[in-house]
């Protein structure tokens, strides 16, 4: 497999396979090469999946890319490609094993899906749990994988809680390795509204005062929410969502920065060349063109 920097990127939606459980699957790597096949997908492609993918192994090492980051994963070792991000597996499939969890946002319940982050579009790094840790998340796996092939379409909706509650019970253990104990969030409700009304609008509007008009909250309760949230303050945390999308967008497909520029909500090409050249110190054909070469960030 050849990096390639420029390759265009597919977005994958999700197609259930034959005979599984309604928003959820476990699969191994032969199964997940088999499902790319059956689908007409290059299972090394650049991907923009619209689901989630728990990834972890169990032998052997998996080198993939996340979001402009490199990871390479041994046994116990965890990545979380949320819905929106893209990713590519930079290995051969079958030179590990391990197993890999989709599922649809949405799946989860509400409150375990704000408290673990599942539906932000961000950036998260690997996960490398402690020894104790990872006992944990094998014997979650292993119950949820258990429940999954017992599926044979007759159970009904009391299986598919079953696996919801499993699944619930896996991604907090995995948000745990991240520094949550499942507690309430930094910043309270208003910052678990604030991120989720963000990746939801970033490419529609980049003020705070339009994010605190429709929850509901002053500009400086948002500041300080995103403040104790994300470390960031308000305006801070919605720049840099916005800086994110537009690298995605750089690097992986052809588009001309300034159709780049609208699709992310900017009035003109020289607006979005400003924003982006106040926050990377470089314009965006000058970021796609080293990004391009290695050496982008």
């Amino acid at each position: 497999m050849v990096r390639n920097g420029h390759a265009p990127i597919v977005t994958l939606p999700y197609r259930a396979g034959v005979g599984v459980p309604p928003g959820v699957e476990v699969l191994d790597f032969p199964g997940l090469l088999a499902r790319a096949r059956g689908h007409g997908v290059d299972p090394y492609s650049l991907r923009r999946p619209a689901f989630h993918m728990l990834i972890t192994l169990t032998s052997g090492t998996l080198r993939c890319s996340l979001d402009f980051a490199d990871h390479v994963l041994g046994p116990g070792d965890w990545l979380w490609v949320r819905p929106g991000q893209v990713q590519r597996y930079d290995s051969p499939l079958d030179a590990a094993e391990g197993r890999i969890v989709l599922f649809l946002p949405g799946f989860l319940d509400r409150a375990t899906a704000e408290r673990a982050g599942a539906d932000l579009g961000v950036w998260r790094p690997a996960m490398v749990p402690a020894d104790t840790e990872r006992r944990s998340l094998r014997r979650l796996l292993d119950l949820l994988e258990h429940e999954y092939t017992a599926w044979d379409g007759r159970q009904g909706a009391g299986h598919v809680e079953v696996l919801r509650h499993l699944l619930a019970a896996l991604v907090v253990r995995l948000a745990s390795v991240h520094g949550s104990d499942g507690g309430p969030v930094a910043g309270g409700e208003p910052f678990l509204r604030f991120r989720s009304a963000v990746e939801r609008d970033f490419t529609r509007s980049h003020r705070v005062e339009d994010y605190a008009a429709r929850l509901g909250y002053s500009v400086r309760t948002l500041t300080r929410a995103s403040q104790a949230g994300a470390g960031v303050g308000a305006k801070g945390y919605i720049d840099n969502r916005v800086l994110l999308e537009a690298k995605r967008l750089l690097v992986h497909t052809d588009q001309p920065a300034g159709v780049i520029g609208q699709l992310l909500g900017f009035p003109e090409a020289t607006v979005f060349t400003k924003f982006f050249r106040r926050h990377t110190g470089r314009t965006p054909t000058a970021f796609r063109l080293t990004a391009r070469l290695g050496s982008g960030s």
